[in-house]
Protein backbone atom coordinates (compact mmCIF):
# COMPACT_ATOMS: atom_id res chain seq x y z
CA UNK A 1 0.00 0.00 0.00
CA UNK A 2 1.41 3.42 -0.94
CA UNK A 3 0.42 7.08 -0.48
CA UNK A 4 1.32 9.87 -2.89
CA UNK A 5 0.42 13.43 -3.89
CA UNK A 6 1.66 16.01 -6.42
CA UNK A 7 3.45 18.14 -3.78
CA UNK A 8 5.42 17.42 -0.63
CA UNK A 9 3.00 19.37 1.57
CA UNK A 10 -0.03 17.53 0.19
CA UNK A 11 1.76 14.20 0.69
CA UNK A 12 2.53 15.04 4.32
CA UNK A 13 -1.08 16.04 4.98
CA UNK A 14 -2.31 12.81 3.40
CA UNK A 15 -0.08 10.69 5.62
CA UNK A 16 -1.10 12.64 8.71
CA UNK A 17 -4.80 12.25 7.86
CA UNK A 18 -4.61 8.52 7.09
CA UNK A 19 -2.60 7.74 10.24
CA UNK A 20 -4.95 9.80 12.41
CA UNK A 21 -8.03 8.13 10.96
CA UNK A 22 -6.61 4.62 11.41
CA UNK A 23 -5.68 5.35 15.04
CA UNK A 24 -9.16 6.73 15.70
CA UNK A 25 -10.69 3.65 14.08
CA UNK A 26 -8.58 1.42 16.30
CA UNK A 27 -9.92 3.17 19.39
CA UNK A 28 -13.52 2.77 18.19
CA UNK A 29 -13.25 -0.87 17.15
CA UNK A 30 -12.83 -2.38 20.63
CA UNK A 31 -10.01 -4.59 21.87
CA UNK A 32 -10.97 -7.78 20.03
CA UNK A 33 -11.58 -6.16 16.67
CA UNK A 34 -8.55 -3.90 17.13
CA UNK A 35 -6.27 -6.89 17.64
CA UNK A 36 -7.74 -8.63 14.60
CA UNK A 37 -7.32 -5.56 12.40
CA UNK A 38 -3.78 -4.77 13.66
CA UNK A 39 -4.00 -1.18 12.43
CA UNK A 40 -0.67 -0.26 14.02
CA UNK A 41 1.04 -2.77 11.74
CA UNK A 42 -0.86 -1.36 8.78
CA UNK A 43 0.28 2.18 9.62
CA UNK A 44 3.90 0.99 9.73
CA UNK A 45 3.53 -1.01 6.53
CA UNK A 46 2.13 1.93 4.55
CA UNK A 47 5.25 3.97 5.22
CA UNK A 48 5.68 7.66 4.39
CA UNK A 49 3.67 9.45 1.71
CA UNK A 50 5.73 10.63 -1.25
CA UNK A 51 5.43 13.03 -4.12
CA UNK A 52 4.47 11.46 -7.43
CA UNK A 53 7.90 12.34 -8.79
CA UNK A 54 9.58 10.52 -5.91
CA UNK A 55 7.20 7.56 -6.16
CA UNK A 56 7.84 7.08 -9.89
CA UNK A 57 11.57 7.73 -9.58
CA UNK A 58 12.19 11.03 -11.34
CA UNK A 59 15.55 11.27 -13.08
CA UNK A 60 17.52 14.45 -13.73
CA UNK A 61 17.55 15.94 -17.24
CA UNK A 62 14.70 13.77 -18.51
CA UNK A 63 10.91 13.53 -18.20
CA UNK A 64 11.15 9.74 -18.09
CA UNK A 65 10.78 7.86 -14.80
CA UNK A 66 12.52 4.84 -13.31
CA UNK A 67 9.17 3.05 -12.95
CA UNK A 68 7.16 2.36 -16.09
CA UNK A 69 5.31 -0.52 -17.78
CA UNK A 70 8.49 -2.63 -18.00
CA UNK A 71 9.50 -1.81 -14.40
CA UNK A 72 6.22 -1.35 -12.52
CA UNK A 73 5.72 -0.17 -8.95
CA UNK A 74 5.54 -2.85 -6.27
CA UNK A 75 2.11 -1.86 -4.92
CA UNK A 76 -1.29 -3.46 -4.45
CA UNK A 77 -3.12 -0.22 -3.54
CA UNK A 78 -2.08 3.34 -4.39
CA UNK A 79 -3.87 6.37 -2.90
CA UNK A 80 -3.21 9.72 -4.63
CA UNK A 81 -4.45 12.90 -2.93
CA UNK A 82 -4.99 16.33 -4.56
CA UNK A 83 -5.57 14.54 -7.87
CA UNK A 84 -6.96 17.71 -9.48
CA UNK A 85 -3.34 18.93 -9.65
CA UNK A 86 -2.15 15.89 -11.64
CA UNK A 87 -1.71 16.76 -15.31
CA UNK A 88 -2.32 14.48 -18.27
CA UNK A 89 1.28 13.41 -18.86
CA UNK A 90 1.87 12.61 -15.18
CA UNK A 91 -1.35 10.61 -14.92
CA UNK A 92 -0.37 8.64 -18.01
CA UNK A 93 3.05 7.88 -16.50
CA UNK A 94 1.42 6.83 -13.23
CA UNK A 95 -1.03 4.45 -14.90
CA UNK A 96 1.73 2.96 -17.04
CA UNK A 97 3.77 2.24 -13.90
CA UNK A 98 0.95 0.49 -12.00
CA UNK A 99 0.77 -3.32 -12.08
CA UNK A 100 -2.38 -4.58 -13.87
CA UNK A 101 -3.70 -6.00 -10.57
CA UNK A 102 -3.21 -2.82 -8.53
CA UNK A 103 -6.09 -0.71 -7.22
CA UNK A 104 -5.86 3.08 -7.69
CA UNK A 105 -7.77 5.54 -5.48
CA UNK A 106 -7.80 9.18 -6.64
CA UNK A 107 -8.86 11.81 -4.08
CA UNK A 108 -9.45 15.46 -4.90
CA UNK A 109 -11.84 18.31 -5.61
CA UNK A 110 -12.97 18.22 -9.24
CA UNK A 111 -14.05 21.87 -9.06
CA UNK A 112 -10.65 23.23 -8.04
CA UNK A 113 -8.12 24.74 -10.40
CA UNK A 114 -6.83 22.16 -12.83
CA UNK A 115 -3.14 21.37 -13.19
CA UNK A 116 -0.80 24.06 -14.50
CA UNK A 117 0.26 21.77 -17.33
CA UNK A 118 -2.00 20.18 -19.96
CA UNK A 119 -5.21 18.43 -19.04
CA UNK A 120 -7.86 18.40 -16.33
CA UNK A 121 -7.89 14.69 -15.60
CA UNK A 122 -9.93 14.59 -12.38
CA UNK A 123 -12.46 17.07 -13.77
CA UNK A 124 -12.94 14.97 -16.91
CA UNK A 125 -13.14 11.68 -15.01
CA UNK A 126 -15.67 13.05 -12.48
CA UNK A 127 -17.68 15.27 -14.82
CA UNK A 128 -20.96 13.45 -14.08
CA UNK A 129 -20.25 12.66 -10.42
CA UNK A 130 -23.01 14.89 -9.06
CA UNK A 131 -25.71 12.79 -10.76
CA UNK A 132 -24.44 9.47 -9.41
CA UNK A 133 -26.17 7.23 -12.00
CA UNK A 134 -25.53 4.15 -9.86
CA UNK A 135 -26.70 0.78 -11.14
CA UNK A 136 -28.53 -1.77 -8.94
CA UNK A 137 -25.34 -3.78 -8.31
CA UNK A 138 -23.56 -0.63 -7.07
CA UNK A 139 -26.49 0.27 -4.82
CA UNK A 140 -26.52 -3.21 -3.30
CA UNK A 141 -22.75 -3.01 -2.73
CA UNK A 142 -23.07 0.32 -0.88
CA UNK A 143 -25.84 -1.15 1.27
CA UNK A 144 -23.79 -4.24 2.11
CA UNK A 145 -20.50 -2.46 2.83
CA UNK A 146 -21.64 0.79 4.47
CA UNK A 147 -25.19 -0.03 5.57
CA UNK A 148 -26.43 2.97 3.60
CA UNK A 149 -29.24 3.22 1.11
CA UNK A 150 -28.35 5.86 -1.47
CA UNK A 151 -31.11 8.41 -2.19
CA UNK A 152 -33.26 7.84 -5.28
CA UNK A 153 -31.77 10.95 -6.92
CA UNK A 154 -28.49 9.08 -7.37
CA UNK A 155 -30.01 5.94 -8.91
CA UNK A 156 -29.50 5.35 -12.63
CA UNK A 157 -32.55 6.30 -14.71
CA UNK A 158 -33.74 5.14 -18.09
CA UNK A 159 -32.02 7.02 -20.89
CA UNK A 160 -29.18 8.18 -18.62
CA UNK A 161 -25.57 7.40 -19.52
CA UNK A 162 -24.56 4.47 -17.30
CA UNK A 163 -20.80 4.16 -17.65
CA UNK A 164 -18.66 1.69 -15.76
CA UNK A 165 -16.60 4.68 -14.58
CA UNK A 166 -19.62 6.20 -12.82
CA UNK A 167 -19.91 3.05 -10.70
CA UNK A 168 -16.37 3.67 -9.40
CA UNK A 169 -16.87 7.37 -8.62
CA UNK A 170 -17.91 8.63 -5.18
CA UNK A 171 -18.74 12.29 -4.60
CA UNK A 172 -18.48 13.42 -0.98
CA UNK A 173 -21.20 15.97 -0.23
CA UNK A 174 -20.40 17.10 3.32
CA UNK A 175 -17.42 19.40 3.88
CA UNK A 176 -15.26 18.54 6.89
CA UNK A 177 -13.10 21.66 6.49
CA UNK A 178 -15.84 24.27 6.81
CA UNK A 179 -19.57 24.76 6.77
CA UNK A 180 -21.94 27.69 7.14
CA UNK A 181 -21.25 30.94 5.26
CA UNK A 182 -17.90 29.87 3.74
CA UNK A 183 -19.43 26.69 2.34
CA UNK A 184 -22.45 28.58 1.03
CA UNK A 185 -20.19 31.12 -0.70
CA UNK A 186 -18.10 28.35 -2.27
CA UNK A 187 -21.22 26.63 -3.63
CA UNK A 188 -22.59 29.89 -5.02
CA UNK A 189 -19.33 30.64 -6.82
CA UNK A 190 -19.11 27.09 -8.12
CA UNK A 191 -22.62 27.45 -9.54
CA UNK A 192 -21.77 30.84 -11.09
CA UNK A 193 -24.52 32.51 -9.02
CA UNK A 194 -23.25 36.07 -8.46
CA UNK A 195 -26.41 37.18 -6.64
CA UNK A 196 -26.15 34.36 -4.09
CA UNK A 197 -22.40 34.92 -3.67
CA UNK A 198 -22.83 38.60 -2.84
CA UNK A 199 -25.73 37.79 -0.53
CA UNK A 200 -23.32 35.60 1.47
CA UNK A 201 -20.64 38.29 1.54
CA UNK A 202 -23.03 41.02 2.67
CA UNK A 203 -24.92 38.94 5.23
CA UNK A 204 -22.52 39.39 8.13
CA UNK A 205 -20.26 42.45 7.84
CA UNK A 206 -17.55 43.21 10.37
CA UNK A 207 -13.92 42.12 10.99
CA UNK A 208 -14.83 39.21 13.29
CA UNK A 209 -17.35 37.67 10.87
CA UNK A 210 -16.53 34.64 8.69
CA UNK A 211 -16.93 36.56 5.40
CA UNK A 212 -15.78 40.02 4.34
CA UNK A 213 -15.51 41.84 1.01
CA UNK A 214 -13.25 44.87 0.50
CA UNK A 215 -12.78 47.15 -2.50
CA UNK A 216 -9.80 49.30 -1.49
CA UNK A 217 -8.28 51.99 -3.66
CA UNK A 218 -4.71 50.76 -3.09
CA UNK A 219 -2.99 47.50 -2.26
CA UNK A 220 -2.08 48.83 1.19
CA UNK A 221 -5.31 47.28 2.46
CA UNK A 222 -3.55 43.92 2.12
CA UNK A 223 -0.88 45.12 4.56
CA UNK A 224 -3.57 46.13 7.04
CA UNK A 225 -4.96 42.59 6.93
CA UNK A 226 -1.49 41.16 7.50
CA UNK A 227 -1.14 43.28 10.63
CA UNK A 228 -4.50 41.99 11.87
CA UNK A 229 -7.71 43.27 13.34
CA UNK A 230 -9.86 42.25 16.27
CA UNK A 231 -11.11 38.70 15.88
CA UNK A 232 -9.03 37.95 12.77
CA UNK A 233 -6.10 35.61 12.34
CA UNK A 234 -3.10 37.46 10.89
CA UNK A 235 0.67 37.32 10.64
CA UNK A 236 1.02 38.90 14.06
CA UNK A 237 -0.07 35.52 15.48
CA UNK A 238 3.13 33.73 14.45
CA UNK A 239 5.31 36.78 15.07
CA UNK A 240 4.03 36.95 18.66
CA UNK A 241 5.07 33.29 19.10
CA UNK A 242 8.43 34.14 17.55
CA UNK A 243 8.90 37.04 19.97
CA UNK A 244 8.05 34.89 23.02
CA UNK A 245 10.79 32.36 22.21
CA UNK A 246 11.14 28.82 23.57
CA UNK A 247 9.90 28.33 27.12
CA UNK A 248 12.80 27.59 29.45
CA UNK A 249 15.44 27.54 26.71
CA UNK A 250 18.01 29.75 28.40
CA UNK A 251 21.67 28.89 28.12
CA UNK A 252 23.17 26.57 30.65
CA UNK A 253 24.61 28.35 33.68
CA UNK A 254 28.38 28.52 33.58
CA UNK A 255 30.48 26.97 36.36
CA UNK A 256 33.20 29.06 37.97
CA UNK A 257 35.00 26.02 39.32
CA UNK A 258 35.26 22.43 38.29
CA UNK A 259 33.14 19.72 39.91
CA UNK A 260 34.29 18.24 43.17
CA UNK A 261 35.19 14.58 43.53
CA UNK A 262 32.16 12.35 43.09
CA UNK A 263 30.09 15.12 41.48
CA UNK A 264 31.32 14.82 37.86
CA UNK A 265 28.92 12.09 36.79
CA UNK A 266 25.94 13.78 38.43
CA UNK A 267 26.82 17.09 36.76
CA UNK A 268 27.21 15.48 33.32
CA UNK A 269 23.85 13.79 33.75
CA UNK A 270 22.28 17.06 34.80
CA UNK A 271 23.77 18.87 31.81
CA UNK A 272 22.46 16.21 29.46
CA UNK A 273 18.98 16.44 30.97
CA UNK A 274 19.15 20.23 30.69
CA UNK A 275 20.20 19.96 27.04
CA UNK A 276 17.37 17.52 26.27
CA UNK A 277 14.89 19.86 27.95
CA UNK A 278 16.24 22.76 25.89
CA UNK A 279 15.93 20.80 22.65
CA UNK A 280 12.37 19.75 23.50
CA UNK A 281 11.41 23.34 24.39
CA UNK A 282 12.96 24.64 21.16
CA UNK A 283 11.15 22.03 19.04
CA UNK A 284 7.84 22.86 20.73
CA UNK A 285 8.45 26.57 20.05
CA UNK A 286 9.21 25.95 16.37
CA UNK A 287 5.98 23.96 16.04
CA UNK A 288 4.00 26.79 17.67
CA UNK A 289 5.49 29.35 15.28
CA UNK A 290 4.83 27.22 12.18
CA UNK A 291 1.26 26.39 13.19
CA UNK A 292 0.56 30.03 13.98
CA UNK A 293 1.94 31.07 10.58
CA UNK A 294 -0.43 28.65 8.88
CA UNK A 295 -3.44 30.37 10.48
CA UNK A 296 -3.39 33.14 7.87
CA UNK A 297 -2.43 33.44 4.22
CA UNK A 298 -2.77 35.98 1.43
CA UNK A 299 -3.50 34.51 -2.00
CA UNK A 300 -3.07 36.23 -5.38
CA UNK A 301 -3.97 35.51 -8.97
CA UNK A 302 -0.78 36.95 -10.54
CA UNK A 303 2.92 37.41 -9.81
CA UNK A 304 3.60 40.82 -11.35
CA UNK A 305 2.18 44.31 -10.80
CA UNK A 306 1.17 46.26 -7.71
CA UNK A 307 -1.37 43.58 -6.77
CA UNK A 308 0.87 40.59 -7.55
CA UNK A 309 2.86 38.30 -5.26
CA UNK A 310 6.23 40.04 -5.80
CA UNK A 311 5.08 43.57 -4.87
CA UNK A 312 2.72 42.45 -2.09
CA UNK A 313 5.36 40.28 -0.43
CA UNK A 314 7.68 43.29 -0.29
CA UNK A 315 4.88 45.57 0.97
CA UNK A 316 3.75 43.15 3.71
CA UNK A 317 7.33 42.60 4.87
CA UNK A 318 7.90 46.37 5.09
CA UNK A 319 4.62 46.89 6.97
CA UNK A 320 5.53 44.23 9.54
CA UNK A 321 9.02 45.69 9.91
CA UNK A 322 7.68 49.23 10.33
CA UNK A 323 5.34 47.94 13.04
CA UNK A 324 8.29 46.40 14.88
CA UNK A 325 7.35 42.77 14.26
CA UNK A 326 10.28 41.96 11.96
CA UNK A 327 13.92 43.05 11.76
CA UNK A 328 14.94 42.28 8.16
CA UNK A 329 18.72 42.16 7.82
CA UNK A 330 19.83 40.94 4.43
CA UNK A 331 18.10 38.14 2.58
CA UNK A 332 17.78 35.78 5.55
CA UNK A 333 16.36 36.86 8.90
CA UNK A 334 14.32 35.33 11.73
CA UNK A 335 10.63 35.25 10.89
CA UNK A 336 10.97 35.25 7.10
CA UNK A 337 8.50 32.75 5.59
CA UNK A 338 9.74 31.05 2.44
CA UNK A 339 8.40 28.76 -0.25
CA UNK A 340 10.67 26.25 -1.97
CA UNK A 341 10.57 26.72 -5.76
CA UNK A 342 12.54 23.69 -6.91
CA UNK A 343 12.72 20.03 -5.85
CA UNK A 344 15.91 19.03 -4.05
CA UNK A 345 15.75 15.41 -2.93
CA UNK A 346 19.16 15.61 -1.23
CA UNK A 347 17.89 18.35 1.09
CA UNK A 348 14.49 16.69 1.44
CA UNK A 349 12.61 19.76 0.16
CA UNK A 350 10.17 19.97 -2.72
CA UNK A 351 8.55 22.62 -4.86
CA UNK A 352 5.73 24.22 -2.85
CA UNK A 353 7.05 23.41 0.64
CA UNK A 354 6.55 26.39 2.99
CA UNK A 355 8.70 27.03 6.05
CA UNK A 356 9.84 29.82 8.36
CA UNK A 357 13.39 31.02 9.09
CA UNK A 358 14.19 30.56 12.79
CA UNK A 359 17.39 30.15 14.83
CA UNK A 360 18.40 26.78 16.18
CA UNK A 361 19.63 26.34 19.77
CA UNK A 362 23.03 27.77 18.79
CA UNK A 363 21.47 30.81 17.14
CA UNK A 364 22.19 29.61 13.59
CA UNK A 365 19.42 30.49 11.13
CA UNK A 366 17.64 27.59 9.49
CA UNK A 367 14.44 27.15 7.49
CA UNK A 368 12.07 24.94 9.48
CA UNK A 369 9.30 22.82 7.95
CA UNK A 370 6.52 20.92 9.72
CA UNK A 371 5.08 17.67 8.35
CA UNK A 372 2.35 16.63 10.77
CA UNK A 373 4.33 16.44 14.03
CA UNK A 374 7.67 15.90 12.31
CA UNK A 375 10.09 18.84 12.13
CA UNK A 376 12.83 19.16 9.55
CA UNK A 377 15.25 21.98 8.90
CA UNK A 378 17.62 23.15 6.20
CA UNK A 379 20.47 25.62 6.58
CA UNK A 380 19.68 28.91 4.85
CA UNK A 381 23.03 28.75 3.06
CA UNK A 382 21.98 25.52 1.32
CA UNK A 383 18.48 26.57 0.26
CA UNK A 384 19.23 28.20 -3.08
CA UNK A 385 15.73 28.18 -4.58
CA UNK A 386 13.15 29.83 -2.32
CA UNK A 387 10.92 32.92 -2.35
CA UNK A 388 9.35 34.97 0.44
CA UNK A 389 5.89 33.55 1.15
CA UNK A 390 3.72 36.09 2.95
CA UNK A 391 1.77 36.10 -0.31
CA UNK A 392 1.41 33.14 -2.69
CA UNK A 393 -0.58 32.31 -5.81
CA UNK A 394 -3.82 30.38 -5.56
CA UNK A 395 -2.20 27.59 -7.59
CA UNK A 396 0.55 27.18 -4.99
CA UNK A 397 -2.00 27.11 -2.15
CA UNK A 398 -3.68 23.93 -3.36
CA UNK A 399 -3.39 21.20 -0.76
CA UNK A 400 -3.31 23.74 2.10
CA UNK A 401 -5.87 25.24 4.45
CA UNK A 402 -5.77 28.28 6.72
CA UNK A 403 -7.99 29.62 9.49
CA UNK A 404 -8.19 32.97 7.67
CA UNK A 405 -7.64 33.28 3.91
CA UNK A 406 -7.49 36.59 2.03
CA UNK A 407 -7.96 36.40 -1.76
CA UNK A 408 -6.69 39.33 -3.83
CA UNK A 409 -8.26 39.91 -7.26
CA UNK A 410 -6.08 42.39 -9.20
CA UNK A 411 -7.57 45.27 -11.21
CA UNK A 412 -7.25 45.10 -14.98
CA UNK A 413 -6.66 41.34 -14.97
CA UNK A 414 -10.16 39.93 -15.44
CA UNK A 415 -8.89 37.75 -18.29
CA UNK A 416 -6.70 35.71 -15.91
CA UNK A 417 -9.47 35.19 -13.37
CA UNK A 418 -11.74 32.15 -13.45
CA UNK A 419 -14.52 30.56 -11.45
CA UNK A 420 -12.20 27.75 -10.40
CA UNK A 421 -9.53 30.17 -9.18
CA UNK A 422 -11.97 31.99 -6.89
CA UNK A 423 -13.54 28.72 -5.69
CA UNK A 424 -10.10 27.29 -4.87
CA UNK A 425 -9.18 30.44 -2.94
CA UNK A 426 -12.40 30.34 -0.91
CA UNK A 427 -12.04 26.67 -0.06
CA UNK A 428 -8.60 27.24 1.51
CA UNK A 429 -10.38 28.97 4.43
CA UNK A 430 -11.59 27.14 7.55
CA UNK A 431 -12.98 29.97 9.69
CA UNK A 432 -12.70 33.32 7.88
CA UNK A 433 -12.47 34.47 4.28
CA UNK A 434 -11.74 37.99 3.04
CA UNK A 435 -12.23 38.98 -0.60
CA UNK A 436 -10.18 41.95 -1.83
CA UNK A 437 -11.28 43.32 -5.20
CA UNK A 438 -8.88 45.76 -6.81
CA UNK A 439 -11.87 47.14 -8.68
CA UNK A 440 -15.61 46.52 -8.64
CA UNK A 441 -16.95 43.66 -10.74
CA UNK A 442 -13.96 41.31 -10.62
CA UNK A 443 -15.75 38.57 -8.64
CA UNK A 444 -18.67 38.65 -11.08
CA UNK A 445 -16.29 38.55 -14.05
CA UNK A 446 -14.45 35.54 -12.61
CA UNK A 447 -17.68 33.61 -12.05
CA UNK A 448 -18.66 34.03 -15.71
CA UNK A 449 -15.38 32.41 -16.82
CA UNK A 450 -15.34 28.67 -16.02
CA UNK A 451 -12.11 27.01 -17.12
CA UNK A 452 -12.28 24.88 -20.24
CA UNK A 453 -9.52 22.37 -20.96
CA UNK A 454 -9.50 20.70 -24.39
CA UNK A 455 -7.59 17.58 -23.36
CA UNK A 456 -9.65 15.12 -25.39
CA UNK A 457 -10.08 12.89 -22.36
CA UNK A 458 -13.70 13.89 -21.77
CA UNK A 459 -14.62 13.06 -25.37
CA UNK A 460 -12.89 9.69 -25.06
CA UNK A 461 -14.86 8.85 -21.90
CA UNK A 462 -18.10 9.79 -23.66
CA UNK A 463 -17.28 7.46 -26.53
CA UNK A 464 -16.56 4.61 -24.12
CA UNK A 465 -19.86 5.16 -22.31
Amino acid sequence: MALAAPTGKAAARLKQSIDGSLKALQGQAGEGASAALDLDALIQRIGPARTLHALLGARPDTRQFRHHAANPLDVDVLIVDEASMVHLEMMDALLQALPPTARLVLLGDKDQLASVEAGAVLGDVCRGAAQGAYLPDTLRYAQAVAGQRLPDAFHARAGQAMSALAQQTVMLRQSRRFDGPIGQLAMAVNAGDAEAAWACLRAAPGPAQPLRALQPETAQAVCALALGASGQASYTDYLQCLREGPAGSGEMDGQEEGPKDGQADDQKGGQKDHQNEGEAAHAAWVRRVLRAFDRFRILCAVHQGEWGTSALNAAVQKALADAGWLQPQGEWFAGRPVMVTRNDAQLGVFNGDVGVVLPNLLGVLKVWFLDGEHLRSVSVSRLAHADTAFVMTVHKSQGSEFAHTALVLPPGAAEVLSRELVYTGITRAREQFTLIEGQAGLLNAAMTRPSVRASGLGLWWAQLA
